[in-house]
């Protein structure tokens, strides 16, 4: 009897790792991909360090966007938001001449300012997520060409360049912290707060949600303010990063998250999200790209890589929860059944054509310039 306790306690441990396991596998082909074509190059302190800075940069989102879409919400305008903090950020220090940390407060503040925006369009306005910040996508980037009239706002202070790209000497560098520290602060949030219990409800049922006493619609606003803030944050971080900043500024932010949180394992349909999933997520798309660079493969199969590796997170957590309508009773027993043998098979052929991609970056030869 102590035995079988045990046993199903183990195999719940196991399930609920399960959202690690899809980005966890695809690092680790990466990583034996890498070490066969491009090791002296890919294998360097300072190609690691790009990496980490690369994934820091997308890390605050990320661990908002997992609380958006554990609600059934989606945020299409991120990328605009963080282009149109980073401009008032910009021009309060350049042109107003007000302190470093008063202007990067104020960028946070004024994109928590557009979660909130968001918020409202969705829950008093009764716009659909998707068509509501699709739409103020659209406002926040109008507003950023009519702000910057096509002009690079660049050189700021030290304090903030730091932000994007320093370093803490002998420890990680400073825009990995701060993205170590928002994941954290996520996962109290997610785990140990009344807003993540909510949203986890929220995102399972509204309408049993809404039946019990959770305020849906207050709980779906502040997890877009919580949005609006961290994009603001990324907006800074960007513009430290770059020592500059324009109109159109983190074109794809909203497309580069949402694949991180959804390849770490938070389902699109709500209810369910991992933080340190996350996490694996935001650092699978930074060590591809990163990856694609060093074999010299054009920037234009980055995308098409991306994509893959979307599609495949998406299809494999399918395939996982439908374990839960069959009657499974753990993820296991479904590896036996023929259509499930089928759709690794299917899987295992996607991943054989992305270690293509990778490999025929190290072969074929570099464009001639002209």
């Amino acid at each position: 009897m102590t035995s079988q306790s045990q046993s199903l306690t183990l195999r719940e441990r196991a399930e609920s790792y399960m959202s690690l396991i899809g980005p966890l596998a695809m690092i680790f082909a990466i990583i034996a991909v890498m070490a066969v074509v491009e090791p002296a190059r890919y294998f360097r302190l300072s190609n690691f360090d790009i990496i980490l800075k690369e994934a820091a940069l997308y890390m605050p989102m990320a661990m908002a966007m997992t609380l958006v879409i554990v609600t059934r919400g989606i945020d299409l305008s991120i990328g605009s938001v963080a282009a149109l903090t980073s401009i008032v950020m910009a021009y309060m220090v350049k042109s107003w001449g007000y302190p470093w940390w008063l202007a990067v407060s104020a960028a946070i503040s004024f994109g928590a300012l557009c979660g909130f925006i968001n918020g409202m369009v969705i829950t008093r306005l009764k716009v659909p997520d998707l068509i509501g910040t699709l739409a103020m996508d659209l406002v926040y980037r109008g507003l950023c060409l009519i702000a910057v009239k096509g002009i690079v706002l660049s050189r700021f202070p030290e304090e903030i360049v730091a932000i994007g790209r320093g370093d803490i000497p002998g420890f990680l560098p400073l825009p990995v912290v701060i993205g170590l520290v928002t994941l954290v602060a996520g996962y109290f949030i997610y785990t140990r707060t009344y807003l993540g219990r909510y949203a986890q409800a929220v995102g399972s049922n509204p309408e049993a949600a809404e039946l019990a006493g959770v305020p849906v619609d207050s709980t779906r606003v502040r997890v877009y303010v919580l949005m609006g803030a961290m994009a603001g944050l990324a907006g800074v971080m960007l513009a430290g990063k770059l020592n500059a900043v324009q109109a159109t500024s983190a074109p794809f932010f909203n497309l580069h998250v949402i694949a991180a949180v959804v390849v770490g394992g938070t389902s699109l349909f709500g209810g369910r999200g991992s933080m340190l999933g996350s996490l694996c997520g935001v650092l699978l798309l930074a060590m591809m790209i990163n990856a694609l660079v060093t074999l010299r493969i054009e920037f234009f199969w980055q995308s098409v890589a991306s994509g893959v590796v979307i599609i495949m997170s998406v299809a494999f957590y399918t395939w996982l929860q439908r374990k839960d309508r069959d009657g499974e009773s753990n993820w296991l027993g479904a590896l036996g059944k023929p259509e499930n043998i089928r759709m690794l098979r299917l899987f295992g052929v996607i991943v054989a054509v992305l270690i293509a991609i990778f490999g025929l970056g190290a072969v074929l030869p570099e464009p001639a310039a002209t």
